[in-house]
């Protein structure tokens, strides 16, 4: 597309599109990529849907933390459905490009949901709080009220959170190139292509999304070593089992916050590892959290194997 012009934001020529240059330009490679995201798809969806259903239908997995992890499965699959059917399309096409609202949806859904992922963390470090803290007083604190209102308010902060990004993005001229270095639309890229001076914004898009985003890491890792501090040092029973969860949420923490980190705590420019990174952050390690907290619990591990042997037997019958 040839570039227009701007005078005063009022652009001769808008981009309609951006062309996405992907993961690699090699075909075989592209191939190679497809088959293998298709395959980890193929594998880790049904299972994330399978833990949702465990916990949803099983009457004894009624408890605060499984109704967080139910809803973390949710988020996540939500969340994986915004870039990778695009990215699998792209891999296998030859045309690799993506209509200007159709990259403006992908920021929005991207910061809502990703947002409302980080906050539903903070809401099961708080839940793991009462727990342990307050173990007599848990049932009336965590109702199952309270867990309604916190998954409500989890997901309009997250609303409010892309709103803040999205509302000034969309008022952006955009005049050309179009071409985005990476397979999906994020704001770190789009803002360096619009035909206007983005430096208040750029301050803006990091304090809503890089310092943010670092303040709750760095809030969820004290709250978690002070409560597995207090854990060590009670002499309660189940203990072990106590700082094992905490630890699974540590491990959580860490996967999905890291790459986040990395993405918007910086300056908006391009480093080598930065679709690396994406690809861990967008694809791989959404679909993995809900495995990670199944394959260290015991009560959601046997509720699945038993839902699995119900179902086969009544296929037999």
């Amino acid at each position: 597309m040839r570039p227009g012009r701007c005078s005063d934001g009022n652009c001769t020529t808008m981009v309609k599109e951006f062309v996405l240059l992907g993961l690699s330009q090699t075909r075989e490679i592209q191939l190679c990529l497809f088959f293998l995201f298709l395959f980890i798809d193929s594998l880790i969806l049904p299972v994330n849907i399978l833990i949702i259903l465990t916990i949803w239908t099983n009457l004894r997995l009624r408890a605060p933390m499984f109704f967080f992890l139910g809803n973390l499965a949710f988020l996540d699959l939500c969340y994986c459905s915004v870039t990778p059917p695009k990215m699998l399309a792209d891999l296998y096409s030859r045309r690799k490009a993506i209509s200007y609202w159709g990259c403006m949806a992908q920021i929005f859904f991207l910061h809502w949901l990703g947002a409302a992922e980080f906050l539903l963390l903070i809401s099961m470090a708080f839940d793991r709080y009462v727990a342990i803290c307050h173990p007599l007083r848990y049932g009336n604190v965590v109702s199952r009220g309270v867990c309604w209102s916190l998954i409500v308010t989890v997901w309009l902060l997250g609303l409010m959170h892309s709103l803040i990004q999205f509302i000034p993005i969309i008022r952006l001229p955009f005049c050309g190139p179009n071409r985005l270095d990476n397979f999906f639309c994020d704001i770190n890229q789009i803002i360096k292509l619009a035909c206007t001076d983005t430096y208040a914004l750029e301050f803006v898009m990091f304090f809503n999304s890089g310092l943010a985003t670092l303040m709750c890491f760095i809030l969820l890792l004290l709250s978690y070593g002070a409560l597995l501090a207090k854990v060590r040092a009670s002499s309660t029973k189940g203990k072990s089992k106590t700082a094992s969860t905490c630890v699974t949420h540590i491990i959580i923490v860490f996967i999905m916050f890291a790459p986040a980190i990395y993405m918007y705590c910086r300056p908006f420019q391009d480093f080598p590892l930065d679709k690396v990174v994406a690809i861990f952050h967008t694809v791989v390690f959404p679909l993995m959290n809900p495995m990670i907290y199944t394959l260290r619990n015991n009560e959601i591990k046997l509720a699945i194997r038993k839902m699995v042997t119900k179902n086969k037997i009544w296929s037999r019958e």
